[in-house]
């Protein structure tokens, strides 16, 4: 029997992504608020870097404790990834304002959230591939790190024969990191 502690498995990429969605779409929800009100009392952009920080501080938390399943702390190495991504997408939030208000000088607070809650939905699923694939992948196993399912499936054809009662062969077991 195998007495060697184990971690919770990570989820796959539909849960993960619900979770994405429910944790990051919350945090961005608040923070649309947030800006608007900050923005009275700031300049635009800077009320946006202010609160592009703070949610980007505390979803990479969030997404690393529960989004990717480490269910632990989410150190600073990955914090400075996340910040890379962030910073992608207040590039992309600033911009599509800036358009908005070229296109239309006085545009209504409703117009503008509908459009800087376009903008940060399509940053964010972005943002979700790159913190899948790259940010958190090191802490799932082998199998599933950068959809490496050819690693499941050859260890599936090493298995296949010894259940269906072929010749004795040797097991290959495909260890994790």
């Amino acid at each position: 029997m195998d007495d060697a502690p184990r971690t919770p498995a990570a989820p796959g990429p539909l849960a993960s992504f619900a979770r994405f969605v429910a944790l990051g779409g919350g945090v961005g929800l608040l923070s649309s608020g947030a800006v608007t009100l900050l923005a009275e009392q700031l300049p635009w952009a800077l009320a946006n870097a202010l609160i592009t920080v703070v949610s980007t501080l505390l979803c990479t938390e969030l997404h690393a404790r529960f989004t990717f399943g480490s269910g632990r702390h989410a150190g600073w190495r990955r914090h400075w990834q996340s910040a890379g991504s962030a910073a992608a997408a207040y590039g992309v939030t600033c911009a599509a304002m800036f358009v908005l208000h070229l296109v239309q000088s006085s545009p209504g607070m409703l117009t503008e959230q509908v459009v800087y809650l376009s903008a940060s939905g399509l940053a964010g699923l972005a943002r979700f591939l790159l913190l899948r694939l790259y940010v958190f992948a090191g802490g799932r196993t082998r199998t599933t790190a950068n959809g490496s399912w050819q690693l499941r499936r050859l260890q599936g054809m090493l298995e296949a024969p010894a259940a269906v009662g072929a010749s004795p062969q040797r097991q290959f077991a495909l260890a994790s990191p």
